[in-house]
């Protein structure tokens, strides 16, 4: 088949916008474990962050597993047998996320204070829950990442090939509206920031370019928003 290529770059539609997400997932589930022990990031930026990782997580997955796996296994069935290791690599992702949406980051700030304590217990004096927090919030987003970055290093080397040979650009762009069309909307100006981080900015153009038709005039203010908030998460804002 003639696979679809921009006018930038040599790779299928469907191999980039994969890659783009890939990178993604790593800078995010990076950011989360560091920013997680870094005393001047409120607890409610963690929390922001966590939710957008949990949420985007399990649904890039689950839509692999309900939607492109079967459409590549169609093409090609003796992937069968790699995509279906691939799908166990995600029930063992789904297991750490658990983990990780069960830290209650919530607990740790309250209205007025984006790290103070309302713990209930004695000795629970300002501090000393939000450390708590954050030693487990950190523990559970070292597993999330770890686990991340393994199964994209495993999963790459069979996906790429198989979208590039197998998956054409009209399937893909079924798949990829259906995707789009489908993702919980929890803060979706932080995916804005990240593929500005991981792509050119032709090829985050090309991305967003598929984002409903009401949404594209957000896309300014939401990398505005997304900014600032990983200037926050970085501990390099104002």
């Amino acid at each position: 088949m003639v696979a679809y290529m921009t006018d930038f770059s040599t790779e299928p539609i469907a191999v980039l916008e994969t890659r783009l997400a890939h990178g993604v997932h790593r800078v995010a589930t990076t950011l989360l474990a560091e920013a997680a022990v870094r005393p001047s990031v409120p607890l409610r930026a963690l929390a922001q962050l966590r939710d957008f990782l949990v949420v985007n997580l399990r649904h890039h997955h689950e839509s692999e597993d309900e939607d492109l796996w079967p459409r590549i296994v169609a093409a090609v069935p003796a992937t069968a047998l790699a995509l279906d290791e691939l799908s166990g690599e995600h029930e063992r992702l789904d297991e750490a996320l658990d983990r990780l949406a069960a830290v209650a980051v919530s607990d740790g700030w309250t209205d007025d204070s984006s790290d103070e304590t309302v713990g209930s217990g004695a000795g629970q004096g300002r501090g000393s829950t939000g450390d708590a927090i954050r030693d487990e919030l950190h523990r559970a987003a070292v597993a999330v990442r770890d686990t991340v970055h393994g199964h994209l290093a495993h999963e790459e080397p069979i996906l790429f090939p198989a979208l590039r040979d197998h998956i054409s650009p009209a399937e893909w762009a079924e798949f990829s509206q259906q995707v789009i069309a489908t993702t919980p909307p929890v803060a979706g100006h932080l995916m804005v920031g990240f593929l500005h981080e991981v792509g050119t900015p032709a090829e985050v153009e090309l991305m967003l370019a598929a984002l409903p038709e009401p949404v594209r005039p957000l896309i300014p203010a939401m990398r505005r928003q997304a900014a600032e908030d990983l200037q926050i998460l970085r501990g390099t804002g104002s």
